[in-house]
């Protein structure tokens, strides 16, 4: 990905060297920044764009450390395509920079949340949600994440076309309401609640990368749009309201939450704090959850020997038992499995940062107002740290063989913005994956090749595949 150019940096390491922010630097000026082929006065790349993963993958063929995009007109986009690079740009640079023009964008569309905050707003959001995500909290939710998988796959027809996708959207949802809402919203509001986060979570994607102008045109896009992140805030809203009259801790996360004090002002989180939380958690944690399950189903109808390794590791494990918290660690191939997924099938396309000051990066200096992004679904497919990368092979997360780079494997981000939340999608994972393996086996047409398209997250298109029921031996383990 950057040989020649990252060659040339360490042929000149010998000259004279200055240190910026504690890193070690050459004197020497660094080659011009490169911008990607394809772009055109006033619209920059945004043609390119139509292929936006296509188009973000393609920027590896440069061989260069960083290259410039133009996705907004005025505005440069430096994306950052070395391991080093992205190292140090989200560790050592990490307190000067912040999140960039997509998170503003998710910040408008979705509430200010942790995920969208920076600098000491960031921090203080963070330490009043770190407790929702302990150790003990997310074994609570591991009885309750079960039930529901357990219910979706037996509501599952036999014999049936499944759409992979939306089911495990369903699934997610479902799992989301029973750890976040748990005795806070009624059948019929859940219901409303699912179908306007569905809405949302498919528009969201292409709000973002829209220009400010185009969300006030009068299309039906943006009304429904518009309608569902209404219907979204409002039934949020509702039930902390209830919540709160009634005084009682229904043993969710909203009621943590509730409890929660805010550190500049010594206060009680007001409701809206709340629902903009619970928003951008609904949103992008079920997204993403969604998205990495219904690769990992792909993958494993795709490579039958795998799928087997897996089911003989639960056999192993669980016996004729449910999976519990404890377990998550005890299944390490499923685990692989799950890490491999994240490599092959990374559900973050373009995660950005901005500088606010001149920063040195490399040998490069930035001026304030750059905009940073990197892309781990190239990242993770990099041949040079990735053997035969578009290979589906678990087997290659064995601690013993790997030895990779900081920076070039970034499953939950880096530094202080990393995921907040990555123990309890891997507990969500594990568990769903471990339950519906051992009841059902997901079929798929000979010879499919499920594309991939790039929205809020990198999603597959059109997978559907056939329900079968788990037919395998009893004796000795098994269900």
């Amino acid at each position: 990905m950057t040989g020649l150019c990252w060659g040339m940096f360490r042929e000149v390491i010998g000259a004279p060297t200055i240190a910026v922010k504690g890193l070690p630097v050459t004197s020497t000026a660094p080659p011009p920044i490169p911008r990607a082929a394809g772009s055109f006065p006033l619209i920059g790349h945004a043609l390119k764009m139509r292929d936006n993963l296509g188009f973000i993958d393609s920027l590896r063929e440069t061989r260069e450390p960083l290259v410039e995009i133009v996705l907004q007109p005025g505005t440069r986009t430096i994306v950052v395509q070395d391991p080093a690079l992205i190292h140090q740009m989200l560790k050592a640079l990490g307190p000067s920079l912040d999140k960039g023009r997509l998170y503003d964008k998710l910040g408008q569309l979705l509430g200010d949340s942790v995920v969208t905050a920076t600098g000491r707003n960031h921090v203080r959001k963070r330490r009043q949600l770190q407790p929702a995500f302990a150790h003990t909290e997310i074994s609570r939710y591991v009885d309750l994440m079960r039930a529901e998988v357990t219910a979706t796959v037996a509501a599952w027809e036999r014999g049936r076309s499944l759409d992979v996708r939306e089911a495990m959207v369903g699934l997610s949802l479902d799992m989301l309401a029973k750890t976040v809402f748990a005795g806070s919203l009624d059948d019929a509001v859940f219901r409303r609640l699912r179908s306007d986060l569905s809405v949302v979570m498919n528009g969201v994607g292409a709000r973002m990368m829209l220009p400010d102008w185009a969300e006030r045109l009068p299309l039906p896009f943006n009304r429904r749009f518009d309608r569902a992140r209404a219907g979204v805030r409002t039934t949020i809203n509702t039930a902390v309201d209830d919540l709160q009259a009634s005084g009682h801790d229904t043993g969710d996360m909203l009621s943590m939450l509730l409890r929660a004090i805010d550190e500049e002002t010594g206060e009680p989180l007001t409701g809206h704090q709340i629902s903009s939380e619970i928003f951008t958690l609904a949103v992008a944690g079920t997204e993403t959850t969604a998205s990495v399950l219904s690769w990992t189903l792909y993958e494993l109808a795709r490579n039958p020997s795998v799928e087997a390794r897996v089911l003989a590791e639960l056999d192993e494990v669980l016996g004729e038992r449910p999976v519990a918290f404890d377990d998550v660690i005890r299944l390490p191939y499923l685990n692989w499995v799950i890490t491999e997924t994240l490599r092959l099938h990374h559900p973050g396309w373009l995660v950005t940062r901005r500088t606010t000051e001149e920063t040195r990066l490399g040998t490069w200096t930035l001026p304030a107002g750059t905009e940073l992004a990197y892309c781990q679904h190239a990242l993770h497919r990099d041949p040079a740290r990735f053997p035969d990368p578009l290979t589906f092979d678990p087997n290659r997360w064995n601690d013993a063989t790997q030895t990779l780079p900081p920076g070039a494997f970034l499953p939950f981000g880096d530094g202080k913005h990393k995921c907040m939340g990555d123990r309890l999608a891997l507990t969500e994972m594990v568990t769903a994956l471990a339950t519906m393996l051992r009841s059902v086996r997901l079929e798929l047409a000979e010879g499919r090749v499920v594309r991939q398209v790039a929205r809020l997250t990198v999603r597959p298109r059109a997978l559907r595949m056939t329900v079968r029921p788990r037919t395998r031996p009893r004796a000795g383990v098994g269900l």
